[in-house]
């Protein structure tokens, strides 16, 4: 990888007054240069806000463009600790960690839907009704149905959101694996999910459709009354974050395992 340019910074920030009070103390003391050019974009807000970040420029990112995260928001899992000083030195200084988001295509009622996933792809029924879905994996059933309130699969930077919510394992970054995580599941009762090679082509088929309902949401996209959907990793994008020395992501997943 080539040294990356610290000088040109793009700065983005959510809506929030905290976020956007920060975007006007930091373009002030450090300039503000367009994305495309920059080489690096430090993102100001909160873990939702660093997925829409990461997800609308994943062409620029593909590039080598890096993301430094920096929290506005609340829990602030993918960010750093905010601080206006030295700001150029803590980006020299930084771990750079790579992610590589999975790219769902959504068949619905109402069209055909591509989607990219920084954290997970996830099924929700639509109703009170149980949703019925089944499970294959690289072109072969490996669950004819599951009853649940629905299934996501989650990525090692995804492993300690929603999916550990759902009592799924949480994934080293370097492990090359997927986590399949079923969401309050009925039948089997004792299926608990499963880890998968991060190359695997996922397909899940909603069952009686018309009666169960179900949603699929990429991140936090939601597309409503789907009848399939296909998720693999994209492996044309291997996107950079970077961390505060001591604070990087793989350090946040290893302490998430032995938190009480």
């Amino acid at each position: 990888m080539e040294p990356m340019d610290f000088e040109k910074i793009a700065f983005v920030a959510s809506e929030k007054a905290d976020a956007q009070n920060a975007l006007t103390a930091l373009t002030e003391r450090y300039g503000q240069s367009p994305i495309d050019t920059a080489g690096v974009i430090v993102a100001l807000g909160g873990d939702g806000f660093m997925l829409r970040t990461l997800r609308q420029n994943i062409p620029i990112l593909r590039q080598g463009t890096a993301v430094y995260g920096m929290n506005q928001g609340t829990i602030g899992f993918l960010m750093n600790e905010y601080s206006q000083d030295n700001l150029r030195q803590r980006l020299a200084q930084a771990e750079a960690t790579t992610v590589r988001p999975l790219k769902m295509t959504a068949i619905a009622k109402h069209g055909t839907f591509e989607q990219m996933a920084i954290n997970e792809v996830s099924l929700f029924r639509q109703t009170q009704q149980a949703a019925h879905i089944s499970i294959t994996v690289d072109g072969k059933v490996r669950l004819g149905e599951l009853i649940a309130d629905g299934i996501l699969l989650a990525t090692p930077a995804g492993s300690t959101a929603y999916n550990l919510s759902a009592h799924g394992p949480v994934i080293p970054l370097g492990a090359d694996v997927l986590a399949l995580t079923p969401i309050s599941a009925f039948r089997p009762r004792r299926w608990r999910g499963a880890l998968l090679n991060s190359n695997a082509k996922v397909r899940l088929e909603t069952l009686d459709p018309d009666k169960r309902p179900v949603s699929a949401s990429a991140d936090n996209s939601d597309i409503r009354d789907v009848l399939s959907v296909t998720i693999e990793q994209d492996t044309d994008s291997a996107l950079t974050l970077l961390f505060d020395a001591d604070h990087g992501l793989d350090e946040k997943i290893l302490r998430e395992q032995f938190t009480n």
